[in-house]
C-alpha cells in the first residue's frame, strides 16, 4: 500500500512538472462549423518539440504535427469537420512511455454571424482614431504592473492613457457626426520599452491579446457590439509585415527564418514602387520586402509556411471572435506579395461580405492601382485579391490643388488630372479616400489654416468617388502645435477625454464657437451623404476646369448632384452652355446646406472659395 501511494505521489509530481511546460497555446480556442476546417495550434513550452500529440475527439483529427528549430515549439494541424461538436478537446502529449502532458483546448459553438462582418463601401463614412489619444475611460489601466511602459500625459511621446472604454463612452459623439464606421489603430499588445513607445499599436508583442492598457479582448468585442447597435461598423487595423522587438517570439524564435535578418538586409528602403516595378533589381526588391521597418520592428518572413498559416489563422480568429466588419492592413506593399494575395483571398473566401483596405503609401495612381484586385493593364500575372487601397495620390493632391495658383495643371486642375487616371484602377469607387491621417500633417495645417480651403476640401471628399475616411479632430478643424516627437503633434489628445480637462469638445458647451460652427458644418454634409445614393453609387462626370472652377456631377436614377469648386477669391458666373449636356435634363438645383434654389436653365453664380453642392431637380 505504501509503495502504491509513493508511486501515485510521484506520478502527480511528474504530471505537475510536465503540465508547467505548456506556457502558451495559440489560438486560445476555436469554434465549430467554421468556414475553414484546418486549424493550426502553436504550443510553446520547455522541450515541447520532443513530444507527440494524440487526440480522441469525434469530428477532429490531427493531420500533421511539426517540430521546428527551437525544441520548445510544437505545431499541430487539426481537421475540424462539420460533425465536430462544441466541447473540450483533450490533447495528450507524449514523450517516450512516461512523460505525458494534457492540454485542454476548447471548441466553442459558433455564434450567429447576423449583423457582423458586413464590410464597408462608398455608402460609408469612416472615423479614424488612435485609442490612446481619444479618451481615457478607465484611469486604472493607464499603467499595468509588469508592463514596460507607463502612461505620462506630460510627455506626448509616451502613452497618454486613452482606452477602449473611452471610445465606448463617446460612441454617441461619433454617431452624432454622421459616421457609419470606426477604425481604431491597432489594439494588440505593444509591450515595448519607453525608449521606443508603442502607444500607436504598430509593434505587436502578442497578436492574440488586446493591450491591457487599452482594455481586454472582451471589451473590444463589447465595443464592436455597441458600435453595431449604434448603426456603425468597425474596421480593425492589422500588421503582418512586422512585430515589435519585445514580442515573446524574439527570445526564442520557432525557426531561424521566422524573421528576416537585420544584419543582412538592414532597414527597408520604403520605396513602395519597387514592388510593382517590372525592372526592379533583386537588391531593391529584397531591401523593400526583407528590410525592417525600423530597428525595433523585426520583419516577418511570410514565406515561412508555419508563420503564413499562423498569420492567416490569427486574422480569421479575430474576425470570428470580435465580429468586425473590415480590416485595414498596414504596410501592404512591404511583405511578400504572394502571401498577401493568399491572405486576402482566404479571408474573403471565409467571409464573403467582408472588406479589406490595404495601406499602399504610393504617390502616383499606377503603382497604387497595381495592388487592387483585377487591376487592368498589367501582364506580370499578379492578382492581389485586395478589394480596396488607400488613395494617397488623391490625399496629396487635395492640399496641393487648393494651395497653388490655378492653370492647366495647377489648382483644381490637378484634381481633374489625377481623377483622369482612374482607368488604372479596377474599381476606384472602392478606394479609401482621405485628407489626412495619423502619419500626415493635419489638413488644416497643410492648407495654411485657411477655413475656406478646409471646407472646400471637406466637401470635395464627401462628394467625389470612393470611401471617405475622416481623421479624429477634423470635425473641429483641428490643427496642431509641435510639442516634441516626430509624429505626436499630429496625434493630440482630444480635450475632454481625460479626467481634469478644462473643457470637453465632446459637448456643445465645451467647444469653442468656431469648433461648434465647424462641427455643425461637417455634420450637415455628413448626414446628407448618408442618404446620398448618387454619391454612393452614381456615375461621376466632370468637366475640364476653367479659370479655377471645377464642375462635376454624380448621376443616379434616384438622385443627381452637381458640385462646383470655385477656387477664385470672387464669385464666378458659370456659363450654362458648358454644362448643357447635364443641365438640359434639369431646371433647378437646391443647395444642400441652406436649401436655397437656383435656376439652372440660365447662367448661375458659384460663390468664391467654395465647394458648392446642389441636388438637381
Amino acid at each position: 500500500m505504501k509503495n502504491a501511494f509513493l508511486s501515485f505521489a510521484a506520478s502527480l509530481l511528474l504530471c505537475s512538472a510536465t503540465l508547467a511546460q505548456v506556457e502558451k497555446v495559440e489560438p486560445p480556442f476555436w469554434w465549430t462549423n467554421m468556414p475553414v476546417q484546418e486549424l493550426q495550434i502553436q504550443l510553446y513550452g520547455e522541450n515541447l518539440g520532443e513530444y507527440r500529440a494524440t487526440i480522441d475527439y469525434p469530428g477532429v483529427e490531427i493531420t500533421r504535427q511539426i517540430a521546428v528549430d527551437s525544441k520548445n515549439y510544437l505545431f499541430l494541424y487539426l481537421e475540424v469537420s462539420d460533425k465536430a461538436k462544441a466541447g473540450t478537446i483533450d490533447i495528450e502529449l507524449l514523450k517516450g512511455h512516461r512523460d505525458r502532458v494534457n492540454v485542454d483546448f476548447e471548441l466553442k459553438p459558433r455564434a450567429s454571424t447576423e449583423g457582423k462582418h458586413m464590410g464597408f463601401d462608398a455608402s460609408d463614412l469612416i472615423y479614424l482614431m488612435m485609442p490612446d489619444r481619444f479618451a481615457n475611460g478607465n484611469p486604472d489601466n493607464d499603467s499595468i504592473e509588469g508592463m514596460l511602459e507607463t502612461a505620462d500625459v506630460t510627455n506626448p511621446e509616451r502613452r497618454q492613457g486613452g482606452d477602449l472604454e473611452g471610445v465606448m463612452n463617446h460612441l454617441d459623439y461619433i454617431k452624432e457626426q454622421g459616421m457609419t464606421a470606426i477604425w481604431l489603430m491597432p489594439i494588440f499588445e505593444n509591450d515595448m520599452t519607453p525608449e521606443y513607445g508603442g502607444y500607436h499599436g504598430y509593434a505587436a508583442t502578442d497578436m492574440y491579446r488586446v493591450d491591457r492598457r487599452l482594455g481586454t479582448n472582451e471589451e473590444y468585442k463589447m465595443l464592436v457590439e455597441a458600435s453595431h447597435q449604434n448603426g456603425m461598423k468597425v474596421i480593425m487595423d492589422m500588421i503582418h509585415n512586422h512585430i515589435g522587438d519585445q514580442h515573446w517570439w524574439m527570445s526564442d524564435l520557432p525557426t531561424t527564418d521566422w524573421v528576416h535578418s537585420w544584419e543582412k538586409y538592414g532597414q527597408t528602403s520604403y520605396r513602395g514602387p519597387v514592388a510593382s516595378d517590372p525592372y526592379a533589381s533583386e537588391f531593391d526588391s529584397n531591401k523593400l520586402e526583407k528590410g525592417w521597418f525600423v530597428k525595433e520592428m523585426p520583419d516577418l518572413n511570410q514565406n515561412q509556411p508555419l508563420l503564413a498559416d499562423y498569420l492567416i489563422q490569427n486574422t480569421i480568429w479575430w474576425i470570428e471572435y470580435s465580429g468586425i466588419d473590415g480590416i485595414r492592413m498596414d504596410t501592404y506593399v512591404f511583405p511578400d506579395q504572394a502571401y498577401m494575395a493568399r491572405w486576402a483571398k482566404e479571408v474573403l473566401a471565409a467571409y464573403p461580405n467582408f472588406n479589406i483596405v490595404g495601406e499602399a503609401w504610393l504617390n502616383f495612381p499606377a503603382p497604387e492601382a497595381y495592388w487592387q484586385f483585377d487591376k487592368p493593364g498589367t501582364d506580370d500575372g499578379y492578382q492581389s485579391h485586395l478589394p480596396s487601397v488607400t488613395d494617397f495620390p488623391l490625399a496629396q493632391t487635395i492640399d496641393r490643388a487648393l494651395n497653388e495658383g490655378f492653370g492647366w495643371d495647377n489648382g483644381v486642375s490637378a484634381i481633374w488630372n489625377l481623377l483622369g487616371n482612374d482607368f488604372l484602377y479596377a474599381d476606384p469607387m472602392k478606394n479609401v479616400i482621405f485628407m489626412d491621417n495619423h502619419d500626415m500633417d493635419r489638413i488644416f495645417e497643410r492648407l495654411g489654416k485657411d477655413e475656406r480651403k478646409f471646407k472646400m476640401a471637406y466637401n470635395f471628399l464627401m462628394t467625389t468617388r470612393g470611401i471617405p475616411q475622416i481623421y479624429y479632430g477634423n470635425e473641429l478643424m483641428m490643427g496642431h502645435e509641435y510639442r516634441g516627437g516626430d509624429d505626436e503633434h499630429r496625434r493630440p489628445n482630444m480635450p475632454g477625454g481625460w479626467p481634469g480637462d478644462e473643457r470637453s469638445v465632446f459637448t456643445e458647451e465645451g467647444r469653442t464657437d468656431k469648433e461648434n460652427e465647424i462641427f455643425e458644418y461637417t455634420k450637415t454634409i455628413n448626414h446628407w451623404r448618408k442618404d446620398a445614393v448618387a454619391v454612393h453609387e452614381g456615375t461621376l462626370i466632370h468637366f475640364v476646369p476653367q479659370n479655377g472652377v471645377y464642375a462635376y456631377f454624380r448621376l443616379h436614377d434616384d438622385q443627381n448632384v452637381m458640385v462646383i469648386m470655385n477656387q477664385n477669391d470672387e464669385d464666378v458666373t458659370i456659363p450654362r452652355e458648358v454644362l448643357a449636356e447635364i443641365l438640359d435634363h434639369f431646371s433647378t438645383a437646391t443647395h444642400i446646406f441652406d436649401g436655397g434654389s437656383i435656376d439652372v436653365s440660365v447662367d448661375f453664380t458659384a460663390p468664391a472659395m467654395t465647394t458648392s453642392v446642389w441636388e438637381l431637380e
